[in-house]
């Protein structure tokens, strides 16, 4: 029996899912045998008293029915199918915890904030929204929020310091306006056993005349992607046709994110800054020193149609088509997500660290008998406009967000629950589920070192200091929801051939810059909305330091590759 029917099955013997009044210690007990056991960073005494502090706060709200949302994946599969009864039980709150799409997700929200009907009590909600939480103002922010209205229901052991993502939740103003629940990276994915077998190490080096190892730019991806595409590995056992780059271009939401999730900053479009570059960030949209976007285009300042991003798509793009299964310019995200771990793909330069879980399942061809993987993650390889210190790669953060327009009783029992499912009680256990880490405690916990080697390289990363050049869309975009949907329809030219990849990125920037402009004409967002600067001569940006960038004369640079166990060593 699984531990999630063991825990549902030791609630239901107690009457406790069924009749959630008669909610108490014995629920909590009953869940903390079934469910987490040692798999806490607290002790057993601690995680009783964590618990018994939910049950005594939750008392005014017994028996109140909340609605929350998320988007689909393993980690919240998890709060929702497992979390949210045991909740349920402990507290004598119902909770009924919703898994749609996160094009979904974004668009209640987006009712929500338009129309003030409270479509749900709490959302999570990802960071890349913060710019607009921010200047919108129509979530609690949970600075405040914990200090003030939310206090009571605010735990005590909650260690907001704990948790590795506040920063990206954090709004030029110093507040926190969102909780994160899951993280992850974009990191660079390939096949650790063919890189390190004699035969293919020698005909690399033959051919190009350096190591085959982790690509450290993007040059030496492109060599290594031209190398293994259609390459003969049968002396390593493997059938079928092999391909050296995997991706996907359909015309879809998900292509967009594909692209504002840090492709242009890998590429080197903006400036440097962490968590996101500034005054330009991975959009290719400028602030100025109030944080006012002021333009997207060059000729406002802006990046997103400059040289560096004409670059990032062409790659992209080219890859696609030189180097990848020939399905996957039909496929989204989601559809493309698993290819990988099939076994027939060397490498890919845009993988997200939530597909960790279903690449190390034990029948797959990319695992060893041992349970160890036969692939390795390590960080993304630039590309010849990026400089150090610009982040290099995207971190998703879905984090609990309570809109103002949320009764405060329903937004109360909502944070009740939001802080239930990041207790130190039981994130170790969600962590070891769903493999999207929040907490520093966390990351660090025991059973992490000891399963560190059957993940392919993804604590290392989260337990090293690298990991702060990864991040979500930081407060330059004002409005996510509005600008967002705009890069998938224009990428998508790009990607079709309808247009050239200048021609598509030009309507991008002055698609954006409409938005822009009506966001400061309305005066919404009052002094840290859109200020748009004028147009001038593109070049007068250009020859300016920092983004935009001037063309480089030649954008294949010297290619450079490192031995991935060097590369770990540097990390620890």
């Amino acid at each position: 029996m699984n531990l999630r029917m063991k825990t549902t099955t030791a609630l239901v013997s107690l009457g406790l899912l069924a009749s959630p009044a008669f909610a108490d210690m014995e629920a909590a007990t009953a869940f903390l045998d079934a469910e987490i056991g040692d798999l806490s960073t607290l002790t057993r005494a601690e995680q009783e008293a964590e618990m018994q502090w939910f049950v005594d706060a939750a008392q005014p709200f017994a028996g109140m029915d909340i609605k929350v949302v998320s988007e689909t994946i393993d980690t919240h599969s998890y709060e929702s199918k497992v979390l949210a009864p045991a909740f349920t039980a402990i507290t004598g709150i119902k909770v009924t915890h919703d898994l749609i799409g996160e094009g979904d997700v974004v668009e209640k929200l987006q009712t929500q904030m338009q129309s003030g009907e409270n479509i749900y009590d709490g959302y999570v909600n990802d960071s890349d929204l913060i710019g607009t939480h921010w200047r919108y103002q129509q979530v609690r922010n949970l600075t405040d929020w914990m200090a003030g209205e939310g206090a009571d229901v605010t735990s005590p052991t909650l260690d907001i310091d704990d948790f590795v993502g506040l920063s990206f939740t954090t709004g030029p103003d110093g507040k926190v306006y969102q909780l994160p629940t899951q993280q992850f990276a974009n990191l660079y994915w390939f096949r650790y056993d063919w890189f390190n077998d004699d035969k293919n190490k020698a005909d690399f080096k033959e051919k190009y005349g350096y190591d085959l190892g982790v690509p450290v730019n993007w040059s030496a991806y492109e060599d290594i992607a031209e190398f293994f595409t259609g390459r003969d590995l049968s002396h390593m056992g493997v059938d079928g046709e092999v391909f050296g780059n995997m991706d996907y271009g359909k015309k879809d939401p998900s292509l967009g994110w594909r692209y504002t999730d840090a492709w242009m900053s890998m590429a080197g479009m903006g400036d440097k800054g962490e968590p996101n570059g500034l005054p330009v960030d991975e959009w290719g949209i400028r602030v100025n020193e109030q944080s006012q976007p002021v333009g997207s285009c060059v000729a406002r300042g802006g990046a997103t149609n400059g040289p560096a991003a004409v670059y990032a798509v062409t790659k992209a793009i080219e890859w696609l088509q030189k180097y990848s299964p020939p399905s996957a310019a039909g496929m989204t995200f989601s559809e493309a997500g698993p290819i990988p771990a099939q076994g027939n793909v060397a490498q890919q330069m845009f993988w997200y660290t939530a597909f960790t879980a279903a690449s190390v399942k034990p029948d797959l061809p990319v695992m060893n008998e041992d349970g160890t993987p036969k692939w390795r993650m390590a960080p993304s390889p630039h590309g010849v406009y990026w400089e150090e210190g610009m982040k290099v790669g995207y971190q998703d953060a879905g984090s609990w967000t309570l809109m103002q327009s949320t009764p405060v009783d329903r937004a109360k029992a909502a944070w009740l629950y939001a802080q239930f499912v990041t207790s130190k009680t039981v994130d170790v256990k969600k962590a070891h589920t769903g493999l999207t880490f929040i907490r520093e405690s966390t990351i660090q916990h025991d059973s992490f070192t000891e399963r560190a080697p059957k993940l392919g390289g993804l604590v290392e990363f989260y337990r090293s200091p690298a990991r702060v050049q990864w991040s979500p869309t930081g407060t330059n975009v004002p409005d996510y929801p509005k600008l967002a949907q705009l890069w998938w329809q224009n990428i998508g030219d790009a990607m079709s051939g309808a247009k050239s990849p200048q021609e598509a990125l030009d309507s991008l920037c002055a698609d954006q810059e409409r938005v822009l402009e009506r966001l400061e004409r309305a005066g919404i967002q009052g002094d840290i909305g859109p200020k748009l600067n004028e147009e001038m001569d593109p070049e007068h940006w250009l020859s300016q330091p920092g983004a935009p960038k001037a063309k480089l004369e030649n954008e294949d640079d010297e290619p450079v590759t490192i031995a991935y166990d060097e590369l770990i060593k540097s990390w620890q």
